[in-house]
C-alpha cells in the first residue's frame, strides 16, 4: 500500500464505514452469504480454494462469494465501505487503517498465510549464493510500503545489506509490471511472487536462489480481515467461515502438492499444471501456508519489527488492539 497516497482515502473511508457496518446476508436455503475480497488470484492462497472447492463453507451454512480487489488498499477501499465483508490481505493494512485512527477498526481473525511469498532470482545462474553478492548490483524490488518490500528490505539489513547504499534499488516498478521490466532487461537481481518466479526458471529467464519468506520469518502475512462491528454482529458466521478455514488448512497439510494443484486448479485456468505443482511445493515446503488460524503474538510483534524497520509504522500497534483470537480458539477447541 502506498501509505501518502490512500491516506487521505482512508480517512474519508473510515467516515463512510462508521455508517455503513456491513452485516452476512441471508442466501437462502439457511445458508449466510458473504463477500470475500481477496488482495489478488494466488496460489499462495491454496488453503481458501481448497476450502471452495471441497465445500467446506457450504458444509458451514455459509454462501461464499469469491472476488479479487488487486491490491491492498483497493481491498481496504472495499473493507471500509461495506462492499465486502471479508478481506483477505496483508495485516499491515488494518495497521495503516488504524494509525488514521478508525473508530471502527479493521481485526485480524484468522491466518491464512504466514511467511513472505516472494522470491529472489537471479539472471545468471548463481553458484554457491552468498547474499553479499547483491552489493553493487541493480536490484529490481517491490514497492514501497507494500509488505513484500518490507520483508525484502528486512531480510536484505538482516544479512548486512543496506538497501540505500550497497545497491541500486529500483521501486519505480508498479506491481503488476515487474516480471515484464525484469524480463526486457532491468535488474541484475528481482524479488518475484509466483508463479513468475517458477515461470522465468522453466524459460531460462531467471533463477530462483532464496526465499524471503524463509529469511525474514513467521509474520501474519496474509491474514482474514473484517470490521469491528460486523465481527460483533455476526459472531456465528464468522466462526463457521475460520472452521472452515482450518479444515482447509488440516487437508493442505494431509496431502501432497500433487493432490492440492489438482483441487485448486480450476482456480488457475491459464496455467500449467507442472508450474501450479512446483508452486504448491515451493510454498508448502517453507512452511508458508499456516496450519492452523490462531494469529501469533510473536509473528505480530515480527510484523511490527519489519514495518519498524522499513519507516512505515507510526508507533507500534499492540496485538490485542488489531488481534481477535477468539473465533480460531474456539475452532480448535
Amino acid at each position: 500500500m502506498r501509505r501518502k497516497s490512500t491516506a487521505a482515502l482512508l480517512v474519508l473511508l473510515l467516515l463512510a464505514g462508521a455508517v455503513l457496518g456491513g452485516c452476512g446476508k441471508d442466501a437462502g436455503g439457511g445458508k449466510t452469504k458473504l463477500t470475500v475480497g481477496e488482495v489478488t488470484r494466488s496460489i499462495f492462497y491454496a488453503p481458501q480454494y481448497v476450502a471452495l472447492s471441497k465445500g467446506f463453507f457450504e458444509d458451514e451454512g455459509l454462501e461464499v462469494d469469491l472476488v479479487s480487489t488487486f491490491g491492498g488498499d483497493k481491498t481496504m477501499t472495499a473493507l471500509l465501505s461495506g462492499n465486502i465483508d471479508i478481506g483477505l490481505v496483508g495485516s499491515e493494512t488494518s495497521i495503516y487503517v488504524a494509525q488514521q485512527g478508525a473508530k471502527d477498526p479493521v481485526i485480524n481473525f484468522a491466518q491464512l498465510t504466514q511467511t513472505d511469498g516472494t522470491f529472489l532470482v537471479s539472471r545468471e545462474a548463481v553458484n554457491g549464493f552468498d547474499w553479499n553478492d547483491l552489493k553493487g548490483s541493480n536490484f529490481l524490488g517491490q514497492r514501497k510500503g507494500g509488505m513484500p518490500q518490507m520483508a525484502g528490505e528486512f531480510t536484505l539489513k538482516k544479512k548486512g545489506i543496506d538497501p540505500k547504499t550497497d545497491l541500486k534499488l529500483i521501486q519505480n516498478v508498479d506491481f503488476a509490471n515487474i516480471p515484464a521490466a525484469f524480463a526486457s532487461g532491468t535488474g541484475d537481481y528481482v524479488q518475484l511472487f509466483e508463479p513468475q518466479a517458477s515461470i522465468f526458471e522453466k524459460e531460462g529467464r531467471g533463477h530462483v536462489i532464496a526465499s524471503f519468506g524463509a529469511e525474514s520469518g513467521h509474520l501474519p502475512y496474509t491474514v482474514y480481515m473484517s470490521k469491528q462491528s460486523f465481527l460483533k454482529k455476526n459472531k456465528t458466521a464468522a466462526e463457521s467461515f475460520v472452521k472452515a478455514v482450518h479444515r482447509a488448512q488440516i487437508w493442505v497439510e494431509q496431502h501432497s502438492a500433487e493432490e492440492i494443484a489438482k483441487v485448486i486448479k480450476p482456480y488457475f485456468e491459464d496455467a500449467d499444471m507442472d508450474i501450479v505443482v512446483t508452486v504448491v511445493n515451493r510454498y508448502k515446503s517453507q512452511g508458508s501456508y499456516a496450519s492452523d488460524p490462531i494469529i501469533d503474538e510473536s509473528e505480530w510483534n515480527n510484523l511490527l519489527d519489519v514495518m519498524e524497520a522499513a519507516g512505515e509504522l507510526k508507533e507500534r500497534v499492540e496485538h490485542s488492539k488489531l488481534v481477535d483470537n477468539s473465533f480460531a480458539e474456539q475452532v480448535l477447541k
